[in-house]
């Protein structure tokens, strides 16, 4: 099978590479109460916004679009740009009840949009083939989320000292800063914000 992978998809696959990477650092941190894996979770986000972008422009440059580059793009994004993002969230302290609700409310809505998007792919295309515009904010947009927590973690922000504290509620705890993480899913899922595609 990866004989049939053209240029772009190996670009595709350093994305979930990066992505996965990211989620084991996660892992790597938490497990060793230190913030050195949450900040190579930080940098390997993303680095694989960068192979994202690659391969959507080697793809193009090659004429080497295809229905396996689209279906690995969107698999390599929910690891990379919803699953990593929250992870590294839950890594860096917004680890209680509510929070593991809003971060798996984040990562399904990434996956509609992009399920969404793959599927009404063909009716968004102008007459060159080409998308012209994206319904809800895509993805990768993630990664700002991923930026500001990367500040946060790196002034010590993480943890118990994660920015805005830790709230009870009922029989569950809550950090407030876990909403940026429901209004970035909330956005992604949305029809009436159409962003024109590069």
């Amino acid at each position: 099978m990866l004989r049939g992978f053209c240029l772009a998809d190996w670009f595709t696959l350093g994305n979930a590479a990066c992505g996965t990477a990211a989620v084991l650092a996660v892992l790597w941190s938490m497990s060793h109460a230190s913030s050195h894996g949450l900040m190579a979770a930080v940098a390997l986000i993303p680095l694989a916004l960068v192979f994202d972008v690659l391969d959507g422009r080697i793809a193009r440059w090659r004429h080497e679009d295809s229905p396996l580059g689209r279906e690995l793009d969107s698999l390599a994004d929910v690891i990379s740009f919803g699953v990593a993002p929250a992870a590294l969230a839950w890594g860096a302290g917004m680890d209680g009840g509510w929070d593991a609700a809003i971060l798996v409310y984040f990562v399904c809505c990434g996956v509609s949009r992009l399920a969404r998007y793959n599927v009404s792919a063909a009716a968004l295309s102008a007459e060159s083939g080409k998308v012209t515009y994206f319904e809800g904010t895509p993805i990768p947009s993630s990664t700002f989320l991923v930026l500001l927590l990367g500040v946060a973690i790196g002034g010590g922000r993480w943890g118990e000292a994660i920015w805005l504290g830790a709230l009870q509620l009922g029989p569950w705890q809550w950090h407030p800063l876990s909403l940026l993480f429901a209004v970035s899913g909330s956005l992604m899922i949305s029809k009436t914000i159409r962003i024109p595609k590069p």
